[in-house]
């Protein structure tokens, strides 16, 4: 008796956690924004491991994963790529083989990758914003100083970084209704 109790005790608190971690990731979708105030303090280690990890698991058409990340975290490379760039701030930037404007499966796997990363970035308290206005003088002026793979363009950069926590809500871009934009056909 008491091992059955025990046993339900424990499916039970197993069912409460994962629910409240599922109902964390929605909220995490939900009230994301991209950051434009990051502070100059590092992201660790860990946390950057952690959000490489949601990149590498991101979906891909027939599981192609045809990605490759090049992690920035020289501050003199970042403002090259991106003016202003904050000291602390980590640039995430994605390639992937071919021409970067013209290779469509290609773009919209590393765009899931991109999201996957911006998001786990949020989930982790860090600020996240993406990237594709830089891409065009990049692929043109920087695939070396970035050591990217010969055959490869980049097609989206991901910039990451401590900020102060905001009203998500307040600090984002005011969004479209639903009923504006959803169709339903049952």
């Amino acid at each position: 008796m008491k091992k059955t109790i025990l046993i339900l005790c424990v499916i039970f608190f197993t069912a409460a956690f994962i629910q409240a971690q599922n109902a964390a990731g929605i909220r995490t979708i939900i009230n994301h924004y991209a950051a434009r105030n990051f502070l100059p303090l590092p992201v660790s280690q860990s946390d950057l491991d952690q959000i490489i990890r949601a990149g590498v698991n991101a979906p891909s058409a027939r599981n192609a994963q045809p990605w490759h990340f090049t992690i920035v975290q020289n501050a003199e490379l970042a403002r090259r790529i991106i003016s202003g760039v904050t000291d602390g701030n980590v640039l995430i930037v994605i390639s992937a083989a071919g021409d970067s404007r013209t290779n469509i499966p290609e773009i919209l796997d590393c765009a899931l990758a991109a999201q996957s990363i911006y998001l786990a970035a949020q989930a982790l308290g860090l600020g996240s914003r993406i990237y594709t206005a830089p891409v065009a003088a990049v692929n043109r002026d920087l695939k070396n100083a970035l050591s990217l793979p010969r055959d490869h363009s980049v097609v989206v950069i991901v910039r990451i970084g401590r900020v102060e926590q905001v009203d998500a809500a307040s600090a984002a871009s005011s969004r479209k209704a639903p009923d504006s934009i959803v169709t339903y056909k049952k």
